[in-house]
Protein backbone atom coordinates (compact mmCIF):
# COMPACT_ATOMS: atom_id res chain seq x y z
CA UNK A 1 0.00 0.00 0.00
CA UNK A 2 1.27 3.31 -1.02
CA UNK A 3 -0.03 6.96 0.23
CA UNK A 4 0.88 9.26 -2.21
CA UNK A 5 0.89 13.87 -0.91
CA UNK A 6 -1.91 12.76 1.38
CA UNK A 7 -3.35 16.04 3.35
CA UNK A 8 -6.59 16.13 5.72
CA UNK A 9 -7.67 19.07 7.45
CA UNK A 10 -10.30 19.57 9.79
CA UNK A 11 -11.94 23.15 10.98
CA UNK A 12 -8.56 25.35 11.46
CA UNK A 13 -6.43 22.44 11.74
CA UNK A 14 -4.17 20.30 9.16
CA UNK A 15 -4.20 16.81 10.58
CA UNK A 16 -1.83 15.69 7.54
CA UNK A 17 0.11 17.74 5.26
CA UNK A 18 1.57 16.09 2.18
CA UNK A 19 2.51 12.60 3.46
CA UNK A 20 3.74 10.63 1.50
CA UNK A 21 4.67 6.55 2.68
CA UNK A 22 4.99 3.30 1.57
CA UNK A 23 4.02 0.00 3.47
CA UNK A 24 5.31 -3.51 3.04
CA UNK A 25 3.90 -7.37 3.13
CA UNK A 26 5.65 -9.55 5.51
CA UNK A 27 6.42 -7.33 8.00
CA UNK A 28 5.26 -4.93 10.52
CA UNK A 29 5.77 -1.87 9.64
CA UNK A 30 6.04 0.67 13.27
CA UNK A 31 4.27 4.41 13.17
CA UNK A 32 5.43 5.94 16.30
CA UNK A 33 5.07 10.01 17.12
CA UNK A 34 3.84 12.35 19.16
CA UNK A 35 -0.10 12.79 20.31
CA UNK A 36 -1.60 15.01 17.22
CA UNK A 37 1.49 14.13 14.83
CA UNK A 38 -1.62 12.40 12.31
CA UNK A 39 -0.81 9.00 13.04
CA UNK A 40 -4.58 7.55 13.83
CA UNK A 41 -5.61 9.96 11.22
CA UNK A 42 -3.89 8.71 8.32
CA UNK A 43 -4.98 5.07 9.88
CA UNK A 44 -8.90 6.19 9.64
CA UNK A 45 -7.97 7.31 5.86
CA UNK A 46 -6.81 3.98 5.39
CA UNK A 47 -9.43 2.17 6.61
CA UNK A 48 -12.30 4.27 5.08
CA UNK A 49 -13.05 6.08 8.50
CA UNK A 50 -12.67 9.47 6.07
CA UNK A 51 -13.15 9.57 2.74
CA UNK A 52 -12.47 13.31 1.93
CA UNK A 53 -8.89 13.87 1.56
CA UNK A 54 -6.21 15.37 -0.79
CA UNK A 55 -4.12 12.88 -2.24
CA UNK A 56 -3.88 9.43 -3.14
CA UNK A 57 -3.96 5.99 -1.59
CA UNK A 58 -2.62 3.03 -3.91
CA UNK A 59 -3.27 -0.74 -3.25
CA UNK A 60 -1.08 -3.11 -5.47
CA UNK A 61 -0.68 0.28 -7.16
CA UNK A 62 -3.70 0.52 -8.10
CA UNK A 63 -5.57 3.53 -6.76
CA UNK A 64 -8.31 2.97 -4.62
CA UNK A 65 -10.67 5.28 -2.25
CA UNK A 66 -12.68 3.79 0.33
CA UNK A 67 -16.04 5.41 1.07
CA UNK A 68 -16.76 3.44 4.66
CA UNK A 69 -14.87 0.98 6.86
CA UNK A 70 -16.70 -1.39 5.40
CA UNK A 71 -15.20 -1.12 1.41
CA UNK A 72 -12.01 -1.04 3.13
CA UNK A 73 -12.57 -4.40 5.20
CA UNK A 74 -14.06 -5.95 1.75
CA UNK A 75 -10.42 -5.23 -0.12
CA UNK A 76 -8.55 -6.90 2.87
CA UNK A 77 -8.33 -3.86 5.23
CA UNK A 78 -8.40 -4.18 8.89
CA UNK A 79 -7.84 -1.68 12.22
CA UNK A 80 -7.89 -2.67 15.86
CA UNK A 81 -8.54 0.70 17.16
CA UNK A 82 -6.99 2.59 20.59
CA UNK A 83 -10.32 3.77 21.46
CA UNK A 84 -12.67 0.83 21.67
CA UNK A 85 -15.55 0.20 19.19
CA UNK A 86 -17.43 -1.79 20.87
CA UNK A 87 -21.44 -1.98 21.99
CA UNK A 88 -20.89 -2.53 25.26
CA UNK A 89 -24.41 -4.85 25.98
CA UNK A 90 -24.04 -6.99 23.33
CA UNK A 91 -21.95 -10.33 23.92
CA UNK A 92 -18.36 -10.83 22.84
CA UNK A 93 -19.56 -13.19 19.89
CA UNK A 94 -22.49 -10.74 18.72
CA UNK A 95 -19.77 -7.55 18.53
CA UNK A 96 -17.17 -9.58 16.54
CA UNK A 97 -19.54 -10.76 14.09
CA UNK A 98 -22.20 -7.56 14.13
CA UNK A 99 -23.08 -6.85 10.59
CA UNK A 100 -21.96 -10.06 8.88
CA UNK A 101 -23.56 -12.77 11.20
CA UNK A 102 -23.99 -16.59 10.06
CA UNK A 103 -27.80 -16.93 8.66
CA UNK A 104 -29.47 -20.40 8.70
CA UNK A 105 -30.78 -22.45 6.47
CA UNK A 106 -34.12 -21.11 7.45
CA UNK A 107 -32.75 -17.26 7.30
CA UNK A 108 -32.38 -17.48 10.92
CA UNK A 109 -28.97 -16.27 13.21
CA UNK A 110 -26.68 -19.11 13.10
CA UNK A 111 -25.62 -18.74 17.13
CA UNK A 112 -23.93 -22.09 16.89
CA UNK A 113 -21.75 -20.65 14.08
CA UNK A 114 -21.60 -17.28 15.48
CA UNK A 115 -20.25 -18.80 19.01
CA UNK A 116 -18.00 -21.54 17.42
CA UNK A 117 -16.18 -18.98 15.03
CA UNK A 118 -15.73 -16.51 18.37
CA UNK A 119 -14.55 -19.58 20.48
CA UNK A 120 -11.48 -20.39 17.89
CA UNK A 121 -10.10 -16.98 17.88
CA UNK A 122 -10.41 -16.88 21.78
CA UNK A 123 -8.40 -19.83 21.89
CA UNK A 124 -5.32 -18.19 19.69
CA UNK A 125 -5.73 -15.44 21.94
CA UNK A 126 -6.11 -17.20 25.15
CA UNK A 127 -8.87 -14.84 26.43
CA UNK A 128 -10.60 -17.30 28.88
CA UNK A 129 -13.84 -15.72 28.90
CA UNK A 130 -16.90 -17.07 27.75
CA UNK A 131 -17.80 -15.23 24.13
CA UNK A 132 -21.80 -15.23 25.57
CA UNK A 133 -20.43 -12.33 28.01
CA UNK A 134 -21.15 -8.91 27.33
CA UNK A 135 -19.07 -6.17 26.57
CA UNK A 136 -19.64 -4.46 29.64
CA UNK A 137 -19.12 -7.07 31.91
CA UNK A 138 -15.91 -6.89 30.90
CA UNK A 139 -12.54 -4.88 32.19
CA UNK A 140 -11.11 -2.24 29.52
CA UNK A 141 -7.47 -4.96 29.27
CA UNK A 142 -9.93 -8.06 28.42
CA UNK A 143 -12.30 -5.35 25.55
CA UNK A 144 -9.19 -4.84 24.05
CA UNK A 145 -8.46 -8.33 23.43
CA UNK A 146 -12.16 -8.58 21.63
CA UNK A 147 -11.44 -5.79 20.06
CA UNK A 148 -8.24 -7.66 18.29
CA UNK A 149 -10.59 -10.43 17.92
CA UNK A 150 -12.70 -8.89 15.84
CA UNK A 151 -9.70 -7.47 13.38
CA UNK A 152 -8.35 -11.04 13.03
CA UNK A 153 -12.24 -12.20 12.28
CA UNK A 154 -12.30 -10.48 8.71
CA UNK A 155 -9.06 -12.53 7.52
CA UNK A 156 -7.14 -8.98 6.57
CA UNK A 157 -3.88 -8.53 3.95
CA UNK A 158 -3.14 -5.49 6.02
CA UNK A 159 -4.34 -5.28 9.39
CA UNK A 160 -3.79 -2.01 11.70
CA UNK A 161 -3.14 -1.83 15.26
CA UNK A 162 -3.53 1.11 16.60
CA UNK A 163 -1.62 1.23 20.41
CA UNK A 164 -3.09 -2.43 20.87
CA UNK A 165 -0.76 -3.52 24.08
CA UNK A 166 -1.87 0.15 25.82
CA UNK A 167 -4.67 -2.05 27.93
CA UNK A 168 -4.15 -5.47 28.15
CA UNK A 169 -0.78 -7.52 30.42
CA UNK A 170 2.18 -8.63 29.89
CA UNK A 171 1.32 -11.95 29.16
CA UNK A 172 -1.59 -10.96 26.65
CA UNK A 173 1.16 -8.82 25.15
CA UNK A 174 3.20 -11.78 24.45
CA UNK A 175 0.25 -13.80 22.57
CA UNK A 176 -0.43 -10.63 20.82
CA UNK A 177 3.20 -10.74 19.59
CA UNK A 178 3.46 -14.21 18.72
CA UNK A 179 0.50 -14.07 16.79
CA UNK A 180 2.17 -11.16 14.30
CA UNK A 181 4.89 -13.41 13.88
CA UNK A 182 2.87 -15.93 12.78
CA UNK A 183 0.68 -13.15 10.53
CA UNK A 184 4.11 -12.28 8.88
CA UNK A 185 4.62 -15.65 8.06
CA UNK A 186 1.08 -15.70 5.73
CA UNK A 187 2.03 -12.27 3.94
CA UNK A 188 0.02 -10.14 6.18
CA UNK A 189 1.23 -6.61 6.21
CA UNK A 190 1.04 -5.19 9.84
CA UNK A 191 1.01 -1.19 10.28
CA UNK A 192 1.62 -0.78 13.99
CA UNK A 193 1.08 2.16 16.13
CA UNK A 194 2.93 2.72 19.57
CA UNK A 195 4.58 5.12 22.09
CA UNK A 196 6.18 2.11 23.85
CA UNK A 197 9.38 2.05 21.90
CA UNK A 198 10.48 -0.97 23.75
CA UNK A 199 7.72 -2.95 21.95
CA UNK A 200 9.36 -1.80 18.51
CA UNK A 201 12.66 -3.84 18.96
CA UNK A 202 10.82 -7.02 19.38
CA UNK A 203 8.78 -6.89 16.40
CA UNK A 204 9.46 -4.36 13.67
CA UNK A 205 11.33 -4.44 10.50
CA UNK A 206 10.42 -0.85 10.04
CA UNK A 207 9.64 2.66 11.59
CA UNK A 208 7.93 5.73 9.89
CA UNK A 209 7.95 9.00 11.94
CA UNK A 210 5.52 11.27 11.76
CA UNK A 211 5.46 14.74 13.48
CA UNK A 212 3.16 17.47 13.10
CA UNK A 213 1.27 16.04 10.42
CA UNK A 214 3.96 15.51 7.81
CA UNK A 215 6.59 12.70 7.28
CA UNK A 216 9.58 12.76 9.20
CA UNK A 217 11.14 9.33 8.39
CA UNK A 218 11.11 5.75 6.84
CA UNK A 219 13.50 3.18 7.00
CA UNK A 220 15.09 -0.01 9.08
CA UNK A 221 14.46 0.22 12.41
CA UNK A 222 17.70 -1.83 12.65
CA UNK A 223 19.54 1.37 11.31
CA UNK A 224 18.62 3.70 14.20
CA UNK A 225 18.42 4.52 18.36
CA UNK A 226 15.77 5.00 20.45
CA UNK A 227 17.15 8.42 21.08
CA UNK A 228 17.37 9.07 17.51
CA UNK A 229 13.64 8.30 17.18
CA UNK A 230 12.60 10.04 20.06
CA UNK A 231 14.63 13.06 18.70
CA UNK A 232 12.65 13.20 15.34
CA UNK A 233 9.22 12.82 17.07
CA UNK A 234 9.49 15.67 19.12
CA UNK A 235 11.98 17.34 16.95
CA UNK A 236 14.72 18.37 19.65
CA UNK A 237 17.31 16.73 21.72
CA UNK A 238 16.12 14.34 24.25
CA UNK A 239 16.66 15.57 28.02
CA UNK A 240 15.07 14.34 31.30
CA UNK A 241 12.42 12.14 30.24
CA UNK A 242 11.20 9.72 33.06
CA UNK A 243 12.90 12.64 35.73
CA UNK A 244 10.83 14.23 38.51
CA UNK A 245 11.91 16.97 40.86
CA UNK A 246 11.66 15.53 44.33
CA UNK A 247 9.65 17.81 46.95
CA UNK A 248 9.49 17.72 50.97
CA UNK A 249 6.34 15.69 52.32
CA UNK A 250 3.64 16.97 55.04
CA UNK A 251 1.55 15.29 57.75
CA UNK A 252 -0.50 12.20 56.70
CA UNK A 253 -3.57 13.21 54.73
CA UNK A 254 -4.88 9.93 53.69
CA UNK A 255 -5.24 6.87 55.47
CA UNK A 256 -7.23 3.53 54.09
CA UNK A 257 -7.80 0.82 56.80
CA UNK A 258 -8.82 -2.63 56.18
CA UNK A 259 -10.90 -1.86 52.68
CA UNK A 260 -12.79 -4.86 50.77
CA UNK A 261 -14.61 -4.05 48.05
CA UNK A 262 -17.01 -7.43 47.67
CA UNK A 263 -17.62 -9.09 43.67
CA UNK A 264 -20.98 -8.07 42.88
CA UNK A 265 -20.79 -11.35 40.21
CA UNK A 266 -19.34 -13.79 43.00
CA UNK A 267 -21.52 -14.76 45.69
CA UNK A 268 -18.94 -14.03 49.15
CA UNK A 269 -16.08 -13.02 46.82
CA UNK A 270 -13.80 -10.03 47.02
CA UNK A 271 -12.66 -7.75 44.69
CA UNK A 272 -9.90 -6.27 46.99
CA UNK A 273 -9.12 -7.99 50.33
CA UNK A 274 -8.06 -5.85 53.43
CA UNK A 275 -6.11 -3.20 51.96
CA UNK A 276 -4.14 -0.77 54.31
CA UNK A 277 -2.02 2.10 53.38
CA UNK A 278 -1.29 5.99 54.14
CA UNK A 279 -0.72 9.10 52.07
CA UNK A 280 0.95 12.48 53.15
CA UNK A 281 0.42 15.54 51.38
CA UNK A 282 3.04 16.61 48.96
CA UNK A 283 3.83 12.01 48.44
CA UNK A 284 2.79 10.27 45.35
CA UNK A 285 2.27 6.92 45.80
CA UNK A 286 2.72 4.61 43.31
CA UNK A 287 0.37 1.73 42.76
CA UNK A 288 1.39 -1.39 40.31
CA UNK A 289 -0.05 -4.74 39.58
CA UNK A 290 -1.05 -6.90 36.63
CA UNK A 291 -4.34 -6.78 35.03
CA UNK A 292 -7.01 -7.53 37.46
CA UNK A 293 -5.14 -6.99 40.54
CA UNK A 294 -7.46 -4.38 41.53
CA UNK A 295 -5.87 -0.80 41.30
CA UNK A 296 -8.83 0.71 39.23
CA UNK A 297 -11.37 -0.84 41.97
CA UNK A 298 -9.06 0.53 44.62
CA UNK A 299 -9.15 3.90 43.32
CA UNK A 300 -12.97 3.72 42.45
CA UNK A 301 -13.64 2.33 45.92
CA UNK A 302 -12.05 5.48 47.85
CA UNK A 303 -14.00 7.75 45.03
CA UNK A 304 -17.20 6.61 46.33
CA UNK A 305 -18.37 4.61 43.48
CA UNK A 306 -19.31 1.38 45.17
CA UNK A 307 -21.15 2.57 48.69
CA UNK A 308 -22.92 -0.73 49.07
CA UNK A 309 -20.07 -2.69 48.30
CA UNK A 310 -17.27 -1.72 50.16
CA UNK A 311 -16.29 -1.93 53.89
CA UNK A 312 -13.55 -0.91 56.10
CA UNK A 313 -11.77 3.42 56.73
CA UNK A 314 -11.44 5.96 55.09
CA UNK A 315 -9.59 8.72 57.19
CA UNK A 316 -8.96 11.87 55.85
CA UNK A 317 -6.89 14.32 57.65
CA UNK A 318 -7.31 12.50 60.54
CA UNK A 319 -11.13 12.01 60.28
CA UNK A 320 -13.51 9.03 59.51
CA UNK A 321 -14.71 9.74 56.30
CA UNK A 322 -17.87 8.14 54.92
CA UNK A 323 -17.40 8.41 50.70
CA UNK A 324 -20.85 7.23 49.43
CA UNK A 325 -20.62 8.73 46.27
CA UNK A 326 -17.72 11.09 44.08
CA UNK A 327 -20.13 14.09 44.96
CA UNK A 328 -18.92 13.38 48.56
CA UNK A 329 -15.83 12.42 47.23
CA UNK A 330 -15.19 15.87 45.98
CA UNK A 331 -16.40 17.25 48.81
CA UNK A 332 -13.88 15.65 50.96
CA UNK A 333 -11.08 16.89 48.54
CA UNK A 334 -10.71 13.84 46.62
CA UNK A 335 -9.90 13.37 42.23
CA UNK A 336 -10.64 10.91 40.70
CA UNK A 337 -8.97 10.95 36.93
CA UNK A 338 -9.99 7.36 35.16
CA UNK A 339 -8.34 5.26 32.92
CA UNK A 340 -10.75 5.64 30.10
CA UNK A 341 -11.15 9.21 29.38
CA UNK A 342 -13.50 8.95 26.51
CA UNK A 343 -16.07 6.79 28.62
CA UNK A 344 -15.65 8.05 32.21
CA UNK A 345 -14.01 11.12 32.05
CA UNK A 346 -15.34 13.21 28.78
CA UNK A 347 -18.52 14.16 27.38
CA UNK A 348 -16.77 14.03 23.71
CA UNK A 349 -19.70 16.86 22.28
CA UNK A 350 -18.49 19.49 24.67
CA UNK A 351 -15.94 22.16 24.41
CA UNK A 352 -12.87 22.71 26.39
CA UNK A 353 -14.21 25.14 28.41
CA UNK A 354 -17.32 23.44 29.31
CA UNK A 355 -15.44 20.27 29.93
CA UNK A 356 -13.15 21.86 32.28
CA UNK A 357 -15.68 23.48 34.33
CA UNK A 358 -18.01 20.41 34.46
CA UNK A 359 -17.03 19.23 38.00
CA UNK A 360 -16.79 22.65 39.39
CA UNK A 361 -19.55 24.76 38.32
CA UNK A 362 -19.98 26.04 41.20
CA UNK A 363 -16.80 28.03 40.52
CA UNK A 364 -18.22 29.83 37.64
CA UNK A 365 -22.23 30.49 38.12
CA UNK A 366 -24.40 33.26 39.51
CA UNK A 367 -27.37 32.80 40.90
CA UNK A 368 -27.86 30.08 39.27
CA UNK A 369 -26.45 30.88 35.97
CA UNK A 370 -23.44 30.43 34.48
CA UNK A 371 -21.17 33.10 33.45
CA UNK A 372 -19.60 32.46 30.66
CA UNK A 373 -16.81 34.79 30.69
CA UNK A 374 -15.73 33.25 34.21
CA UNK A 375 -16.01 29.76 32.24
CA UNK A 376 -13.47 30.97 29.31
CA UNK A 377 -11.05 32.71 31.73
CA UNK A 378 -10.77 29.37 33.92
CA UNK A 379 -10.47 27.35 30.72
CA UNK A 380 -7.98 29.60 29.32
CA UNK A 381 -5.65 29.63 32.07
CA UNK A 382 -5.56 25.71 32.64
CA UNK A 383 -4.97 25.45 28.68
CA UNK A 384 -2.01 27.93 29.44
CA UNK A 385 -0.55 25.78 32.29
CA UNK A 386 -1.38 22.22 31.20
CA UNK A 387 -0.09 23.44 27.47
CA UNK A 388 -3.08 21.89 26.08
CA UNK A 389 -3.20 22.37 22.14
CA UNK A 390 -6.26 23.36 21.26
CA UNK A 391 -7.89 26.22 18.34
CA UNK A 392 -9.83 28.11 21.11
CA UNK A 393 -11.23 27.02 24.97
CA UNK A 394 -14.31 26.69 22.53
CA UNK A 395 -13.49 23.52 20.22
CA UNK A 396 -14.84 20.50 20.72
CA UNK A 397 -12.96 18.01 22.84
CA UNK A 398 -13.96 15.00 21.05
CA UNK A 399 -11.50 16.84 17.95
CA UNK A 400 -8.23 16.85 20.52
CA UNK A 401 -5.56 14.30 20.29
CA UNK A 402 -5.72 12.10 22.64
CA UNK A 403 -3.05 13.59 24.97
CA UNK A 404 -4.67 16.55 24.81
CA UNK A 405 -8.32 15.05 26.12
CA UNK A 406 -5.70 13.76 28.94
CA UNK A 407 -5.39 17.04 29.80
CA UNK A 408 -8.58 18.37 29.63
CA UNK A 409 -9.87 15.50 32.23
CA UNK A 410 -6.82 16.48 34.55
CA UNK A 411 -8.19 20.03 34.15
CA UNK A 412 -11.35 19.17 35.15
CA UNK A 413 -10.10 17.67 38.33
CA UNK A 414 -7.87 20.52 39.33
CA UNK A 415 -10.39 23.10 39.03
CA UNK A 416 -12.16 21.54 42.01
CA UNK A 417 -8.61 22.35 44.12
CA UNK A 418 -8.52 18.87 45.44
CA UNK A 419 -6.12 18.02 48.34
CA UNK A 420 -6.01 14.10 47.15
CA UNK A 421 -6.17 13.10 43.45
CA UNK A 422 -6.24 9.68 41.69
CA UNK A 423 -4.28 9.02 38.67
CA UNK A 424 -5.67 6.08 37.06
CA UNK A 425 -2.95 5.45 34.27
CA UNK A 426 -2.65 8.92 33.77
CA UNK A 427 -0.04 8.33 30.80
CA UNK A 428 -2.31 5.22 28.69
CA UNK A 429 -2.05 6.16 25.16
CA UNK A 430 0.06 9.27 25.13
CA UNK A 431 3.28 10.26 23.24
CA UNK A 432 7.50 10.61 24.90
CA UNK A 433 6.46 14.67 25.05
CA UNK A 434 2.90 14.57 26.60
CA UNK A 435 3.86 12.30 28.92
CA UNK A 436 6.92 14.40 29.88
CA UNK A 437 4.67 17.35 30.40
CA UNK A 438 2.10 15.33 32.66
CA UNK A 439 5.08 14.13 34.70
CA UNK A 440 6.15 17.65 35.45
CA UNK A 441 2.59 18.56 36.13
CA UNK A 442 2.90 15.98 38.48
CA UNK A 443 5.86 16.98 40.45
CA UNK A 444 4.33 20.66 40.72
CA UNK A 445 1.14 19.36 42.01
CA UNK A 446 3.08 17.27 44.78
CA UNK A 447 5.45 20.48 45.50
CA UNK A 448 2.06 22.44 46.27
CA UNK A 449 1.40 19.78 49.00
CA UNK A 450 -1.19 17.90 47.37
CA UNK A 451 -1.09 14.18 47.69
CA UNK A 452 -1.03 11.58 44.80
CA UNK A 453 -2.04 8.45 44.21
CA UNK A 454 -0.82 7.09 40.44
CA UNK A 455 -1.54 3.79 39.11
CA UNK A 456 0.28 2.85 35.88
CA UNK A 457 1.46 -0.60 34.06
CA UNK A 458 4.55 1.26 33.13
CA UNK A 459 6.95 0.13 35.50
CA UNK A 460 10.03 2.50 34.04
CA UNK A 461 7.21 5.06 34.92
CA UNK A 462 6.02 3.65 38.54
CA UNK A 463 10.17 3.86 39.28
CA UNK A 464 10.59 7.61 38.28
CA UNK A 465 7.74 8.98 39.53
CA UNK A 466 7.06 7.76 43.04
CA UNK A 467 8.04 8.23 46.53
CA UNK A 468 6.58 5.35 47.72
CA UNK A 469 5.57 1.85 45.53
CA UNK A 470 2.43 -0.40 46.74
CA UNK A 471 2.29 -3.42 44.86
CA UNK A 472 -1.25 -5.28 44.38
CA UNK A 473 -1.82 -8.81 43.49
CA UNK A 474 -5.19 -10.69 43.14
CA UNK A 475 -7.50 -7.97 45.09
CA UNK A 476 -4.65 -7.52 47.89
CA UNK A 477 -1.41 -5.77 48.79
CA UNK A 478 1.68 -8.04 48.76
CA UNK A 479 4.34 -5.71 49.22
CA UNK A 480 5.47 -1.90 49.80
CA UNK A 481 8.59 -0.40 48.61
CA UNK A 482 10.69 2.97 49.27
CA UNK A 483 11.59 4.98 46.16
CA UNK A 484 15.45 3.71 47.25
CA UNK A 485 14.57 -0.39 47.69
CA UNK A 486 12.29 -0.64 44.72
CA UNK A 487 13.70 -1.97 41.31
CA UNK A 488 11.57 -3.73 38.39
CA UNK A 489 12.47 -7.19 39.83
CA UNK A 490 11.47 -7.20 43.25
CA UNK A 491 8.03 -5.17 42.00
CA UNK A 492 7.39 -7.68 39.44
CA UNK A 493 8.32 -10.55 42.02
CA UNK A 494 5.53 -9.27 44.11
CA UNK A 495 3.28 -8.25 41.48
CA UNK A 496 3.22 -11.67 40.10
CA UNK A 497 -0.21 -14.25 41.51
CA UNK A 498 1.10 -16.95 43.71
CA UNK A 499 -0.21 -19.06 40.96
CA UNK A 500 1.72 -18.30 38.49
CA UNK A 501 5.06 -18.04 40.10
CA UNK A 502 4.13 -21.50 41.52
CA UNK A 503 3.74 -22.41 37.78
CA UNK A 504 7.34 -20.54 36.79
CA UNK A 505 9.09 -22.34 39.47
CA UNK A 506 7.80 -25.82 38.20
Amino acid sequence: MEAVNITKTFTGVTALNNVSLNIYSDEVNAIVGENGAGKSTLMNIFSGVYSDYEGKMLLDGEEVRFANPKQAQQKGISIIHQELNLVPNLSIAENIFLGREFINRFGLLDYQKIYKETDKLMSVLELDVSTRTKINKLKVGQQQIVEIAKALSFDARIIIMDEPTSAISKHETEVLFRLIESLKKKGVAIIYITHKLEELERIAEKIIVLRDGKFIHSGPLKNISRNEIIRMMVGREIRDFFVRDRSETGMEILRIEGLSLRDPFIPGGYALRKISFSLKQGEVLGIFGLMGAGRTELLESIFGLYPEQVEGKIIIEGKFTVVNNPLAGKRFGLALVPEDRKLDGLILQMTVCESISLASIENVENYGFINHGREKKQAGNFIHDLQIKTTSALQVVEKLSGGNQQKVVIAKWLATNPKILLLDEPTRGIDVNAKNEIYKLIGKLAKQGIGIIMVSSELPEILAMSDRIVVMSEGRITAEFSQGQANEENIMQAALPKSTMAGENT
